[in-house]
């Protein structure tokens, strides 16, 4: 699907059907641009209608983070996690650096945004289905197929963030009707994502035409129904107060939800539509090559689910990014250095040889760090003296006549007071185009599409109801699949710690990094500083001819630069909506009135 073709005549069925704006839920607009009977009818009207669904359901990799006086902007779920930071220090002072300290009216402005964008695109969906007898009959499977599954969607991603909320399935507008919705419990809205998910599946295809490349189909919506029992198995959600059945389960339910997850990841597997891309080579230089390539190509046969981003280079066309810009070192003009993985990421790497870099006989040295290590390493993070574009990276400081002098890559590009290094000592290599061109084009942009869902992901997902049943053997077989494909030696055991890890190696950076740490239970540790301090590098080159390499806190090791308390567990529901409709606030002690 072209996302930018529908640049023009979105406008009109915007203004034409009612889609709300940003600043109300539900709020008129004039039907005197265009009869809607008209865009029911007319094929190219219907693709400009769906348009906002795909726009809205995910940034991908388009990212801005502002300051305090720009207001909020769109971010980066790793950002939150342990395996990056930014650095960008004045990110820290703004809308960021507040929901990281676990700033309350940062959070409930940010939470009221989510919801409100959430409830606009449910209100387009149900305005559509309820004209489905006048769809123009050439796409009418599609687009009804393309209405419940974002249905169910959009639902999803409120029961990960808010957990039960209205479950909607009419138009509504509050200025004519004055019915009120009660929040759903966790457990309807599973049964009704899943229940739309399906729906959907009915009316779509195994496989789209090229034509139709990035819209949904049945192994998608499978997919959709698996994510959302394997999210509502989380221990989080498990037996919450019987007063807020919406927060989850009443009782514990995670085997049952389990079971459900495993029987849809079966029948994603048995539509033949998705696998793992292969490794051809057998050189660490050539098997680092092929697997960044698995990132680089879009809608590739390991890719169920992605963000298309726009081709033809134009960050002002239709949902373009910078992700390779806002990346680069300063040897290639980087100035914003947005992705700097942590030194607690680059420790989860094990040795080549499959050992654990703190085990006997592993072959580690702390004094030459990066050597032997996963050849997923050398693919994911450049490191100091790792080769990216004909340039040895150059992230160290030497010491010259008694002063620490940084070197190339830690020298800020440009004459900007705000440019930026990286704050970790290491750039990311991981979804970058190494020959992408990068220059002072304010309209330049990046254009890999980015993965939400892939085939190791799901090999992932079910080796882990696989090891929570008790069948360890066959989540060893899932996790040395992944292994093999990147020439690595297959594990001989399985504990719960290593395929935890597996999993953070080889999904590096990818969403669903954050929200693991939610599901698994532990996202107040790892995301509070006194528990988990985000470390990184830093390497001297001693005037003697030694090296010095030190470990160093970027993050903060107290909780108030870096906090998660388990109110956050669920953003506040939009206050306007919890006195409308009579709702119960989450933590309503806690989520005050801002």
């Amino acid at each position: 699907m072209k996302l930018k073709s529908y640049k023009y005549i979105l406008p009109l069925v915007m203004a034409a059907v009612g889609l709300s704006s940003c600043d109300s839920m539900f709020r008129e607009e004039p039907f005197d641009k265009i009869s809607g009977d008209i865009i029911w009818n007319d094929e190219q009207m219907l693709d400009g209608y769906v348009l906002p669904w795909y726009r809205n359901m995910d940034p991908g990799f388009y990212t801005y983070v502002t300051t305090i006086m720009q207001g909020l902007g769109t971010e980066y779920d790793p950002w939150y996690g342990d395996q990056i930071t930014v650095g960008r220090r004045d990110w820290y002072q703004g809308d960021y650096g507040n929901i990281l300290k676990s700033t309350m009216q940062t959070m409930t402005t940010r939470a009221r945004q989510e919801w409100l964008k959430y409830y606009t695109q449910i209100n387009s969906i149900n305005t559509l289905l309820e004209n489905e007898n006048k769809l123009a009959p050439g796409v009418k499977n599609r687009v009804l197929g393309e209405a419940h599954f974002f249905r169910a969607w959009y639902y999803y991603l409120m029961l990960r963030k808010f957990g039960g909320t209205m479950i909607i399935t009419r138009s509504y507008d509050p200025l004519v009707d004055k019915t009120k919705f009660p929040r759903a419990t966790y457990e309807e809205m599973v049964n009704f994502i899943c229940k739309e998910a399906e729906t959907a599946a009915g009316y779509l295809q195994f496989s789209n035409a090229d034509a139709d490349t990035g819209r949904p189909t049945k192994g998608v919506c499978y997919m959709l129904r698996a994510k959302t029992y394997f999210w509502a198995a989380g221990e989080h959600f498990q037996n919450v107060d019987p007063s807020t059945p919406w927060l989850g389960f009443p009782s514990d339910r995670s085997m049952e939800m389990l079971d459900l997850a495993a029987a849809e990841y079966d029948r994603v597997i048995a539509t033949n539509q998705y696998d793992l891309i292969q490794i051809s080579g057998t050189t660490r230089d050539a098997v680092v090559e092929e697997y960044r390539n698995i990132f680089l190509t879009k809608n590739s046969r390991e890719s169920i689910w992605e963000v298309q981003h726009a081709n033809d280079g134009n960050f002002d066309s239709a949902n373009g990014h910078k992700l390779d810009r806002d990346a680069a070192a300063p040897s290639f003009g980087g100035t914003v250095a947005s992705y700097n993985p942590t030194q607690n990421h680059v420790d989860e790497y094990r040795m080549a040889n499959g050992k654990k870099i703190n085990e006997a006989g592993s072959g580690y040295d702390a004094n030459n760090p990066y050597e032997g290590r996963d050849w997923r390493f050398y693919a994911n993070i450049l490191y100091d003296g790792a080769e990216w574009k004909g340039h040895t990276m150059s992230i160290h400081y030497d010491q010259i006549e008694g002063k620490l002098v940084p070197s190339e890559d830690l020298t800020p590009y440009g004459t900007s007071t705000t440019a930026s290094v990286t704050r970790t000592g290491y750039y990311m290599a991981k979804f970058l185009n190494e020959r992408q061109s990068i220059d002072t084009d304010a309209t330049y942009a990046s254009s890999q599409n980015c993965i939400l869902w892939r085939y190791a992901e799901l090999l992932l997902d079910y080796a882990e109801i696989d090891f929570k049943k008790g069948r360890t053997g066959d989540a060893l077989d899932k996790v040395n699949q992944i292994r093999r494909r990147v020439k690595m030696p297959d594990l001989t055991s399985l504990t719960w710690d290593e395929l935890i890890t597996e999993r953070r190696v080889e999904l590096a950076f990818e969403k669903s990094t954050y929200w693991d740490l939610l599901r698994w239970n532990v996202a107040t540790r790892r995301m509070t500083g006194s528990t988990n301090p985000l470390y990184g590098v830093r390497i001297i080159n001693m005037a003697n001819g030694t090296k010095r390499i030190q470990r160093s806190v970027v993050n903060g090791e107290d909780s108030s630069t870096r906090l998660f308390r388990n109110i956050q567990y669920f953003y506040p529901l939009d206050w306007d909506d919890v006195r409308y409709h009579g709702l119960t606030q989450n933590y309503p002690d806690d989520w005050k009135e801002m």
